[in-house]
Order: C-alpha cells, then sequence, then structure tokens
C-alpha cells in the first residue's frame, strides 16, 4: 500500500475540514450539544471564557471529551477517512474531494481575512 504525496494532501485536508465540522462548526451543534456543555465563566479582566464540560456517563463522557479536542477528534477522522479510502475507494473519493476543497477554500478564506 503506497499513498501518494496528492493523496496525502486530500486526505490532510479532508480530514481537518470534517473535525472543523464536528468540532466548530454550527451546523453540527445539535451534535455536540448531545455530549458537551457550555459553561460561561468571567475571568478577572472581565472577559467571559467559554468552557467545553463533557456530559457525565460512560459513552456520552467519551465522546464529549472527543468532541471537545479537536487534535482527538481530528485523529479518529484520519483513521476513518484512511479506512474509507483503503476499504471503499470508489465512496470514498467523491467524499475526500468534497471535503478537501472545502477544507481549502476554508484556509485560503481563513488567509484572505487576515490579510484584508
Amino acid at each position: 500500500m503506497e499513498i501518494t504525496f496528492l493523496e496525502l494532501i486530500i486526505l490532510g485536508l479532508s480530514s481537518f475540514r470534517l473535525t472543523r465540522l464536528f468540532v466548530f462548526d454550527k451546523i453540527t451543534a445539535f451534535i455536540r450539544d448531545m455530549f458537551i456543555d457550555e459553561v460561561e465563566e468571567i475571568d478577572e479582566r472581565g472577559k467571559t471564557e467559554i468552557y467545553l464540560v463533557p456530559k457525565p456517563g460512560l459513552i456520552k463522557g467519551f465522546i464529549g471529551e472527543l468532541l471537545s479536542c479537536y487534535w482527538c477528534t481530528g485523529v479518529w477522522t484520519s483513521i476513518f477517512l484512511c479506512g474509507l479510502y483503503l476499504l471503499f475507494p470508489s465512496v470514498a473519493i467523491p467524499v475526500l474531494l468534497v471535503l478537501s476543497v472545502s477544507g481549502l477554500a476554508a484556509i485560503i478564506e481563513t488567509i484572505i481575512q487576515l490579510w484584508l
């Protein structure tokens, strides 16, 4: 099994986008809400900080921990996408292309926003 550099880039961008979709995007908030509570605290400077606290329970707690850490979620989305690509390439390729193009667009948009 060999993965080309282009395939690695596509898998990386896809994992990046899928991770952000689960951890940060509003469209998947209903999923996070089942496993995570948001707790607001005001620090000594008066700034409001939001902390993600996993809900109690073995399964809910595990998934809550996973969704509150983008590094952790990134590992699992990478495992899922690589496995999908290696086992079912005809199904994975369209999914990977959409996610990777979306991920690249998100990176470009962030750079443009920082530049402007």
